[in-house]
């Protein structure tokens, strides 16, 4: 069932991608990414002010989120700041480059992530699985190659270092998010909804800094599409904190189902912004999701 989960929220993320390749075009990174995250906040605020006031009925439509001791605070606000520094570069990176390109280099996060579970949480995995790990390193070089006919060096470009650095990050995030549910035992709910309140701070911390910062030719318009940023991204987050807590999930393979999510957004945003060598490009994507189906055969 984990796994399944695991696809559902993949869309979610392809579709959070969209979305923020959307707002993002021609547009400031900081306020998009500041304003994003303070919506997700105040979708949150009011299932937790419900929490408090009907507790019973918010545990009988599974909403409930349950109070956090002053460590598990402090825990959260940690991955606030590490989500925040991932997605300060995922942003600007997203905004500079084709997301036909920045989606499949960001889901080389599965790699770190893999690397991390085998050493921290002495994950097990098949020969299949490992072949599809490395299917999907393969496809990486095959799209770095395609992307370097557009301009874009994979070794020296800042914005693919960014994404690199985001991806990283994101596996911190997502070892630190198996530690926090599995280990300390904290309800997947109040992860979420904890970090995704401390966000606002933190990123406004860091906008505080861009605005003195700023240069002149990075106005900043608001779109719809800013507002489903969050939105996508609670769904996708509801459904990977849920499938971490069935018994016998794999944070590795977690990551790297949730990857599949380059499909929809080299699918839809491709196209959607007519952006170039589509074919090529789904070469690489093939790879990914081909090395992302080896993940579901057990041995």
């Amino acid at each position: 069932m984990w796994l399944y989960l695991g696809v559902i929220s993949a869309c979610f993320l392809g579709l959070y991608d969209v979305s923020r390749k959307h707002a993002l075009r021609e547009n400031a990174a900081m306020p998009v990414l500041f304003l994003s995250s303070l919506c997700a906040a105040l979708i949150v605020v009011p299932v937790l002010i419900l929490s408090r006031t009907v507790g019973g009925l918010m545990t009988d439509i599974g909403l409930y989120i349950a109070s956090a001791s002053t460590a598990a605070h402090l825990h959260l606000f940690i991955k606030s700041v590490i989500v925040s520094a991932s997605w300060v570069f995922a942003f600007f990176a997203m905004k500079h480059l084709p997301i036909s390109i920045v989606s499949p280099v960001g889901a080389t996060a599965p790699v770190w992530t893999l690397l991390g579970a085998l050493i921290l949480f002495h994950e097990n995995l098949t020969v299949m699985q490992y072949l599809g790990i490395g299917l999907m390193v393969l496809s990486y070089i095959w799209l770095s190659s395609v992307g370097s006919k557009e301009g874009i060096k994979f070794c020296s470009n800042r914005w693919i270092l960014f994404t690199v650095f985001a991806a990283i990050l994101g596996a911190a995030s997502a070892l630190y998010d198996k530690y926090l549910i599995r280990n300390l035992e904290y309800p997947p709910l109040v992860v979420q909804a904890w970090f995704l309140i401390y966000l606002v701070p933190v990123l406004g911390g860091v906008m505080l800094f861009w605005l003195k910062r700023r240069e002149k030719d990075s106005p900043f318009v608001w779109r719809w599409s800013i507002p489903v940023i969050a939105v996508m991204l609670i769904f996708a987050d509801v459904l990977y904190f849920r499938a971490i807590t069935y018994t016998g999930s794999l944070i590795s393979i977690l990551s790297t189902v949730r990857a599949s999510c380059v499909l929809v957004s080299f699918l839809i945003g491709g196209l959607l912004f007519c952006e170039l060598r589509l074919k090529s490009k789904a070469m690489a994507v093939g790879g990914i999701i081909a090395g992302t189906c080896l993940m579901f055969f057990p041995a």
